[in-house]
């Protein structure tokens, strides 16, 4: 009875502890057909001033789907007009950069405003309207650099540049001679941590952008150069429309409203913008300032990589135990059902090496991605991210059961035979609490690492902590700082996962001083009255 008391408040425990992690995370946005009264707009909310996160509505700010944070911007302005000219309203949906293509395409949002070129590559996927701000390109370079006092994009010989994965600018580094060409970057706070370590001696950027990193770093600044000794481009390739999907019948009235909108007007916005972006100053004790302005973002973070990882793993055990059951049935005497076992264990084995042998990123692109595009299924972030995390988990958790069923010595199950024990008797009640607690310590193992690879998930922006982590980054421009508390938020969670579940196996394991044949005496032997 005791046992029993003990692995009830355990599951109760484990429950509460997802229904907790799932309110800190927020509630997960249901995504479901599109209605006609939103206008779902893509952007990275990490792009200042074109676009960022912050915490209020203030300066006119839009709530992003699925978060309690708020989206603000040039981008963001700029969709609201939109969105007011086609009579809906604007619906953010904040999407790592690389993700919003497949996301336009596959029908997840409406629109892509995110300071993105239309470039002819993106054409053959995408359509775009007229545009909505006329980019200059400019680098960003050290101040204290010697490539500080260049004049033209010839003055960089030996000097180590990049530029942002999948952007133009990467393109335009071609047009510096002598340049060192390091690999493309993810995203721009990355650029400006690596110019601020010195890796990078500079990266192609656009002049708002540039503004920015000067604002937010004294240590930065970015060059003017003139038209003559500037990067040679084409308007296409510099400045931003706003993307599309293929025949899209709202293309004209887009068009049509951004016509209204003039060049003066248009400066006034991008010059808001710089005046109302996140301060990157703090006053005080860092880390106090830190958790003050943006400890609420990785709370949220937090909850919902707890969540994730918790109810990831519970599913995945539970799916690893049910096939780890499976694929040790003994064979039948019967040929028709020795078949079926076989066919069965070939898929079994299938789901197994499939899962195993490719990146949960990969699966999470796939299964977001992929649904939407081959099956027309609009899936929930956060349910394909559960999703992902589960069926991921059961694949390695099922030969992890496997192992701790086969490790019971075999005359156990003779034994359990032998006083007339079915093969699911003998399963439930002698071996498998043997092979779950021998299984235990690697299940805590998962557990562990399922809380880790969650950052994966930022693929299909689903905002767990590292995710979260990235945006404050990109806003603050302290990252030693930021990514050292978050290193230290995922070291509590290992550290307190790897605690209970010692104390569950302790628990597991009975009393040491358990005497086997005391016990028995005293179950045996009769009262004397």
């Amino acid at each position: 009875m005791m046992k029993k008391h003990f692995w009830g408040r355990l599951v109760s425990g484990l429950a509460l502890l997802a229904v907790a992690a799932g309110i800190s995370a927020g509630t997960p946005q249901h995504v479901a057909a599109a209605t006609k009264g939103t206008f779902k707009v893509g952007m990275e909310a990490g792009y200042a001033p074109f676009n960022w996160t912050q915490n209020t509505a203030a300066n006119g700010a839009v709530r992003i789907q699925g978060s309690s944070d708020y989206a603000n911007g040039y981008d963001v302005q700029m969709a609201k007009k939109v969105a007011k000219a086609l009579g809906k309203k604007v619906v953010v949906v904040k999407t790592s950069w690389n993700g919003l293509p497949p996301a336009l395409t596959s029908g997840k949002i409406d629109a892509i405003i995110a300071g993105m070129s239309p470039t002819p590559e993106r054409r053959k996927t995408i359509d775009f309207t007229n545009t909505y701000y006329a980019s200059k390109l400019t680098v960003v370079v050290r101040r204290d650099s010697k490539y500080a006092k260049a004049k033209s994009i010839n003055d960089f010989k030996n000097a180590k540049i990049t530029a942002q994965l999948s952007t133009f600018h990467y393109q335009a580094i071609k047009q510096m001679k002598g340049v060192i060409k390091e690999p493309a970057m993810d995203n721009f706070p990355a650029m400006r941590v690596a110019l601020e370590s010195g890796t990078i001696d500079g990266y192609v950027s656009e002049v708002p952008e540039g503004i920015t990193a000067e604002n937010a770093n004294p240590d930065l600044t970015y060059l003017r150069f003139s038209k003559k000794n500037g990067f040679k481009t084409n308007p296409e390739d510099v400045d931003l429309a706003i993307g599309i999907r293929k025949n899209d019948p709202d293309k004209a009235k887009i068009n049509a409203e951004l016509a209204k909108i003039p060049q003066k007007e248009r400066d006034q916005l991008m010059n808001q913008a710089v005046a109302d972006q996140p301060s990157t100053t703090s006053q005080g004790n860092w880390f106090v300032a830190l958790l003050k302005q943006y400890g609420p973002m990785l709370l949220r973070g937090t909850g919902m990589t707890l969540f994730i990882s918790l109810i990831g793993t519970v599913v995945g055990f539970l799916i690893g135990l049910l096939v780890g059951i499976a694929r040790t049935t003994p064979v039948p005497k019967n040929r028709g059902k020795r078949g079926l076992r076989a066919i069965g264990n070939w898929l079994l084995a299938v789901y197994i090496e499939v899962f195993r042998g490719t990146p949960m990123i990969v699966q999470a692109a796939v299964v977001y991605y992929g649904a939407a595009l081959a099956f027309h299924v609009n899936m929930d972030r956060t349910v394909a991210a559960l999703f992902i995390v589960s069926i991921n988990t059961g694949a390695y958790i099922s030969e992890i059961i496997r192992g701790g069923i086969t490790s019971v010595d075999s005359g156990q199950f003779e034994a359990a035979h032998a006083l007339g024990m079915t093969h699911w008797q003998t399963m439930t009640k002698v071996i498998l609490p043997q092979a779950i607690r021998n299984s235990l310590p690697a299940v805590t193992n998962e557990f562990i690492v399922n809380i880790k690879d969650t950052s994966v998930l930022s693929v299909i922006s689903v905002s767990e902590l590292f995710f979260s982590a990235e945006t404050v980054a990109g806003q603050n421009f302290q990252f030693f700082h930021t990514y050292l508390v978050v290193a230290g938020i995922y070291l509590l969670l290992t550290f307190t996962i790897s605690r209970l579940f010692r104390l569950v196996e302790k628990r597991m394991d009975g009393p040491k001083d358990y005497d086997l044949m005391t016990n028995q005496m005293q179950v045996d032997t009769p009262k004397i009255k």
